[in-house]
């Protein structure tokens, strides 16, 4: 198996580190929801009295409470819900998943392909059997990259704690980077490498 042909043919280690982490925080900042909301003085219900005459009271003259200015008013240049999103190429994108994956190689625990696509029933249990064969404690993050999707291991898996699921076509930097624990079969890596590589080359 080609492990680190990436980072040593293509990016030195640092340059790599840095294009990963470029990609991970525009991906955090596209994945932000921003909903706080104010409301401006044309929004603000009320005001339409005019609060004092114009002349004579010796207070700045003022139009309507629902200024800036009043306890209750309106807010100059409050926030409004937005959508934000940073540009990242696709290449880019592609080329920093594959070399957080690669980085991550200390982490790897290799499957039976066949434990997967015959996995028929929905059984927490079989999973948990999976787990404690490589001797892996769920205790910490622990990341299954699948060839294809299947639906049944994934509702297996679902009631255990810090697991999570993903397919070679779907793999998400977050996860790769987060996890302790990559559990992938040998025919899910050469799936990986080649058609990464095939993209990239």
């Amino acid at each position: 198996m080609e492990t680190n042909f990436f980072i040593e043919n293509s990016l030195e280690k640092k340059h790599a580190i840095g294009l990963i982490h470029r990609v991970y925080l525009s991906q955090l900042k596209n994945s932000r929801k921003y909903l706080a909301s104010t409301k401006t003085k044309s929004e603000i219900r009320g005001g339409g009295r005019k609060p004092w005459r114009q002349k004579g009271t010796g207070r700045a003259r003022a139009g309507s409470t629902r200024s800036p200015l009043f306890v209750g008013g309106g807010v100059i240049f409050g926030p409004k819900p937005r959508t934000v999103f940073k540009k990242i190429n696709k290449q880019e994108k592609r080329l920093a998943i594959l070399l957080a994956f690669f980085l991550k190689i200390k982490q790897f625990k290799f499957l039976d392909e066949n434990e997967i696509e015959t996995f028929s029933e929905i059984k927490t249990k079989k999973v948990s059997k999976i787990l404690s064969n490589l001797g892996i404690i769920p205790d910490k993050k622990i990341l299954f990259i699948l060839t294809k999707p299947n639906k049944n291991f994934w509702l297996s898996a679902r009631n255990l704690k810090n697991i999570e699921i993903t397919t070679a076509s779907c793999m998400n930097i977050e996860q790769i980077l987060k996890a302790n624990f990559i559990l992938l079969s040998k025919e899910c890596f050469d799936l990986i490498n080649l058609s990464y590589k095939k993209k990239n080359d």
